[in-house]
């Protein structure tokens, strides 16, 4: 089959793609209520207690039954990486490389199963399962490949300008350790495996903790890694909540450095732990997004539509580069808003595993709550809502977390401009000019992805004032999502990153490393 999956590429698939799921999924049914343990040390644990699991789109429909981590299953799991690190440390780099391509290989064979999993897991539509799957497996060897062509980051340096003696040197990045990685439940099985991929090329070992509302995901991650083959130790996979689980990892003496997705909130007091200990440990955050969209008066609107839509509904806008908040030159706002509306209306929406239907439940019950809450703030401060605005609960809906894609007019103070909400929910405001725009955009906490529709001039403009860290312009796609592995690095700016460097970008890799300046004198 002679098609690449990405996100840019998932709207037009060849029909083997919807047969081989469709085959995937039955086999995939036939295996729900399963008990699911936790991984550590290279051995399969079965715990006392369990999470039963059900899915987004039908609460009557078990998942499985997923052990639950202990604080000792974590002092376990971090004592075996410890211990594996000296011997994957000095693994050599061809055979690091060989290991991570083989788990590519093996979630490409996987792709289908895996992507049904998620898909009933998460409530993802089909073709953003398995293009999440397929990203995984670009990680993997896009790591892979990176860093054997920085031959693992081992340069020679001038030797000193010495008569008498020949002094020769070398900078040598290194690893740190153990790498705890905290994946969130939107992306359960891409920011899990980005981060795991690059630390254990890099040479750490791993502690994933996956969410505990898809710890699916993370298992079947656990499985990929185990049949590559990896030595004992090297990855260990836990389930269980922040505050018990999450903490125990965060303050493990055995912790080198961390690798968190999700909340600001939750990322500022990981990264403040980390900075404040006896020493200083590296934090990787990424705390999510309040995406803007520009759309000026010399805008293709049509195209804007497609963009907006896109990125505003796809996985029922729980994508931290979402389209939260879209400025629009008053100019052309009424015919904006005319086909944004148009298109919301031309939604399928149901059981995001089945063909027809392109949007699927929110994943979680907190998150149906908060849709409902918002929606009503939407009404407040001078807001009206133009499309959606409630909960659907009709036939089979009823039985999921279902709710209609909404769109909002409101002034620019209105509250709701200033929180991620992580639900189906963009808001619209109408602006002077481009200037104004910019402006208002950039005036967040955060500052991820952001979108234009306009001219060269006006993408010009755009590029030069923008605060954030992804950018796209004219792009009928997605106006702000749909960055892949090799073509988009990731990462945000102010409040959405910590570190200013993308995902799967050329600085990814040395941000799992310590730089050892190495001096011989001969």
């Amino acid at each position: 089959m002679n098609f690449k999956l990405t996100y840019a590429t998932m709207f037009n698939p060849p029909a083997e793609m919807h047969t081989r799921f469709d085959a995937a999924l039955a086999e995939v049914s036939k295996s729900l209520g399963s008990i699911h343990a936790l991984y550590i040390n290279g051995e399969d644990r079965v715990t006392a207690k369990h999470d039963t699991r059900r899915t987004p789109i039908d609460e009557r429909r078990i998942l499985g039954h997923f052990s639950l981590a202990t604080v000792d299953d974590v002092n376990d799991a971090m004592t075996a990486a410890q211990a594996a690190f000296p011997g994957w440390r000095a693994t050599p780099m061809e055979e690091r490389v060989r290991l991570l391509k083989r788990v590519a290989a093996l979630i490409e064979e996987r792709v289908y199963d895996i992507g049904a999993a998620m898909s009933l897991e998460v409530g993802k539509n089909r073709m953003e399962a398995l293009g999440e799957v397929q990203e995984t497996a670009d990680f993997f060897n896009l790591y892979a490949d990176d860093y054997a062509g920085h031959n693992g980051f081992d340069n020679p340096l001038p030797d000193d300008p010495l008569l008498d003696f020949r002094s020769h040197n070398r900078s040598v990045m290194k690893p740190y350790g153990v790498w705890v990685v905290v994946a969130p439940y939107n992306f359960p099985f891409a920011l899990a495996g980005g981060p795991v991929a690059a630390a254990l090329i890099t040479g750490n070992t791993v502690v994933l903790k996956t969410a505990t509302d898809t710890p699916w995901s993370g298992r079947l991650l656990a499985d990929c890694i185990r049949d590559a083959g990896l030595p004992r130790g090297v990855f260990n996979y836990l389930n269980g909540g922040g505050s018990v689980v999450g903490e125990a990892l965060l303050n493990h003496p055995n912790t080198a450095g961390i690798t968190f997705t999700g909340s600001v909130d939750v990322g500022m007091h990981i990264y403040r732990t980390m900075a404040s200990g006896v020493y200083p440990r590296p934090c990787i955050a990424e705390m999510g997004g309040k995406n803007a969209c520009i759309v000026t008066a010399n805008a293709d609107l049509d195209r804007a539509a497609d963009g907006i839509v896109r990125s505003a509904f796809g996985l029922s806008g729980q994508k931290c580069s979402a389209v939260s908040r879209i400025y629009v030159d008053d100019k052309v706002a009424d015919p904006l808003i005319k086909k944004l509306q148009e298109k919301i209306n031309a939604i399928t929406i149901g059981d995001p595993s089945r063909k027809e239907n392109w949007l699927g439940p929110v994943t979680t019950a907190s998150a149906l709550k908060n849709y409902e809450r918002y929606s009503k703030e939407l009404t407040e401060n001078g807001g009206r809502i133009l499309s959606g605005g409630k909960r659907l609960a009709e036939g089979e809906l009823t039985h999921g977390y279902f709710v209609a894609p909404t769109l909002a007019e409101a002034p620019d103070t209105h509250p709701l401009f200033k929180e991620e909400m992580f639900v189906p929910i963009t808001m619209l405001c109408r602006v002077r000019d481009r200037a104004e725009a910019i402006r208002l955009a950039n005036d967040s906490r955060f500052g991820l992805t952001a979108g234009l529709y306009g001219n060269d001039d006006d993408a010009a403009y755009f590029f030069d004032n923008i605060e954030a860290g992804v950018t796209y312009v004219n792009r009928p796609q997605g106006a702000t999502t749909g960055a892949w592995p090799g073509y988009q690095p990731f990462g945000g700016w102010k409040g959405s990153g910590s570190s200013g460097k993308g995902i799967a970008s050329f600085y990814y890799l040395a941000q799992y490393l310590r730089e050892q300046s190495q001096t011989k004198v001969e």
